[in-house]
């Protein structure tokens, strides 16, 4: 893998908004393979929803039947146009000088039924397109399957609540492999299941079941059966063409409240319940779910008397299928809660949020972004990598999601602190406790769609101007200093003259 280097005389003309001083590098640097980018999302930021044969999702349709839902009203619909502007997000690319770039497709911009007897052609040819014009610029393309937008078409037939979603699901990832193997050859199949399990069949996000307790653990179980299948699929006939799969799972850290026994132990629950959920199927030495996590919903099903556990149980080849399906394990990471035993009685009502056992907080203190739920808290990050050290025999990582969201405004010295924080954080981790961290991904590469926070919420290195013809992007302060991190793999210091 090669590193498209720029000068700093190139990008000092980039257009960055603050008076910022560059000083060299000082010694806090990663090791010479290690290697960073910038991650976005296909509905997030393709928009043209319904253009060039591309079926509707659940987020098409739950935007558009459900506006309430969402905090400012708006929805994915053209977003920021990337579909038409894909070679000018390939230019910040190159201005970034990252190594690799992680986005998703759109599954049913390829499937328009989620079903591999009609394959839209210019759903290949866009991304054939993006991925050849990363290729010529020495970008590492790194993508993912599922980042979401499930084809609603499959959502009418119960989406991934129903067990023949892993067959369908199979059938995509085949199609992906056919058509972009070789090209890309590191692929993630699904990204944070957690989120779109419990937020969108057992919550508010879509398809909005609000089912908890129930759809968020079938979702659950037919997402690690697809996984499985998937990275089968790669193993038997596509290792020639393709070189890893692995999956996205997010972990906040979840600290203890207090230094009681109650909330540590609440706090190892919550974790399995959160992470392991997950994780433990896949990385653990014996596979299956958490052993808390089976005792506690199985117990608690019985309680609610239920003639069965609401946790499904997998099959001794299913756990087979599960068990070591990954090259790597992709690492989601932004803020950290604590964590309060519930002494309260158990709710007749089924829930996660029940099950688990916990109660989820944060402190008042803990410097805030334009997210009500994020945090900066560094410290947890590093915590967060080496529990999965010690609790999965060090597996290798990849951060694939990291950043901070603000309000709108070139000048983001916040984010740049955030950055700092929680980089050095990760450093420790690598440099001091030997976490087997080989990458570092940035969300996002720009403003996008937030899901239901709508376009709140900035998490962007650029700034994109809605409202613009062409959905102009401008260079925050951040994108700077990202861009002297990816080129030198060094922590920056710099001066602020603003």
């Amino acid at each position: 893998m090669t590193c498209k280097i720029i000068t700093y005389a190139i990008f000092l003309t980039f257009g960055y908004a603050s008076a910022v001083t560059y000083q060299p590098p000082n010694s806090l640097c990663f090791p010479k393979n290690f290697f960073f980018g910038v991650a976005t999302a296909a509905y997030q930021i393709e928009g043209a929803w319904n253009a060039s044969g591309k079926g509707e999702s659940i987020w098409d349709r739950y935007t558009h039947a459900r506006p309430d839902r969402i905090f400012d009203h708006h929805n994915g619909d053209v977003t920021a146009d990337s579909y038409h502007l894909f070679e000018e997000d390939v230019r910040m690319l190159v201005e970034l000088g990252v190594q690799h770039y992680r986005f998703s497709i759109s599954w049913p911009r390829i499937l328009p039924n989620g079903l591999s007897n009609e394959i839209n052609e210019d759903g290949i040819r866009y991304y054939m397109a993006l991925i050849d014009e990363l290729k010529r610029n020495d970008i590492l393309p790194i993508v993912t399957m599922y980042h979401w937008d499930l084809p609603q078409a499959l959502q009418d037939l119960g989406g991934w609540t129903n067990p023949i979603i892993a067959e369908y699901f199979l059938d995509y990832a085949r199609v992906l492999f056919d058509k972009f193997g070789g090209k890309v050859r590191t692929w993630i199949t699904i990204n944070e299941p957690l989120s779109f399990c419990h937020g969108g069949y057992g919550g508010l996000d879509a398809p909005g079941a609000e089912s908890s307790g129930f759809e968020d653990y079938l979702c659950g179980h037919n997402v690690l059966r697809a996984h499985g299948m998937v990275y089968q699929l790669f193993r038997d006939k596509y290792m020639d063409s393709i070189d890893y799969v692995g999956i996205t799972l997010d972990f906040s850290w979840l600290e203890p409240a207090t230094t009681s026994n109650a909330d540590q132990m609440a706090a190892e629950t919550a974790r399995q319940f959160y992470f392991g959920w997950f994780a433990h199927p896949i990385f653990s030495k014996t596979g299956d779910y958490p052993p808390i996590m089976r005792k506690r919903i199985d117990a608690i099903s019985k309680l609610q008397h239920f003639p069965r556990s609401r946790l499904p149980y997998f099959t001794r080849e299913e756990i087979m299928l599960i068990h070591g399906s990954a090259d790597f394990l992709g690492l989601n990471h932004y803020t950290t809660y604590l964590i309060t035993k519930n002494r309260g009685n158990i709710s007749s009502t089924p829930s996660f949020k029940a099950d688990m056992g916990g109660i989820v907080s944060q402190k008042k203190e803990w410097p805030k972004s334009n997210s009500t739920w994020l945090k900066v808290v560094p410290w947890g990050f590093r915590k967060s990598l080496n529990w999965i050290r010690l609790a999965y025999d060090n597996p290798k990582v990849m951060v694939t999601e990291n950043g901070m969201s603000l309000e709108k405004g070139l000048k983001d010295s916040r984010r740049i602190n955030y950055l700092d924080g929680y980089l050095k954080a990760l450093l420790m981790a690598v440099t001091k406790d030997n976490c087997r961290v080989y990458g570092y991904t940035y969300w996002s590469l720009m403003d996008n769609f937030e899901w239901t926070r709508g376009f709140s919420e900035r998490f962007g290195l650029y700034e994109v101007d809605y409202v613009s013809p062409n959905k102009t992007r401008i260079a925050r302060s951040s994108a700077r200093y990202f861009t002297q991190l990816a080129q030198t793999r060094c922590i920056p210091t710099w001066n602020y003259t603003v």
